[in-house]
């Protein structure tokens, strides 16, 4: 009698493992869209605890934005997240799909505003180049002027003397 109830349980254990977690939802939204909703998720966040009064000040609610760009409701959400979390192995391949596309946009956008700032650094250094030639221009232009002065103030005194 214990070798059928053993026999017994242990076929119910591998019956039930096989079963699905949580059911496919019928508006399951696929995992493509799923991925870019975790995304556009992501940078939302990062951009609330980044500057929190940013996107409240331009009247962007971060949930409602995603619910109307990606034409969704908060339920077949929940219900999109509850399936795939379900299995593991493929959540994480998707958050790991996530955290590649957030590197490589965070090269990016590295590369951008390193230019950028080479770019600042270039305009600084002419301008100060051309300050610092201005100044130059200036200090001759008084320079010629004091000579002139000094020139116009030896022929007045030439002058003088041939009078004399």
């Amino acid at each position: 009698m214990r070798k059928i109830i053993s026999l017994f349980a242990l076929v119910t254990l591998f019956l039930s493992c096989n079963k699905d977690l949580v059911e496919k939802p019928d508006n399951l939204i696929d995992k493509k869209v799923m991925g870019d909703i975790l995304y556009d998720m992501s940078i939302l966040e990062a951009l609330k605890y980044q500057n929190p009064n940013s996107l409240y000040k331009n009247g962007i609610n971060p949930k409602s934005y995603i619910y109307k760009k990606y034409k969704i409701d908060s339920i077949q959400f929940v219900k999109s997240n509850a399936y795939y979390a379900a299995d593991y192995r493929e959540y994480k391949k998707m958050y790991d799909a996530l955290n590649d596309r957030l590197i490589k946009e965070k090269k990016t956008v590295d590369l951008i505003v390193k230019k950028e700032s080479k770019k600042v650094a270039a305009l600084k250094k002419a301008k100060a180049k051309k300050v610092q030639d201005s100044i130059k221009k200036a200090k001759k232009i008084k320079d010629l002027k004091v000579k002139k002065e000094k020139d116009s103030i030896a022929q007045k005194n030439q002058e003088i003397k041939s009078k004399k």
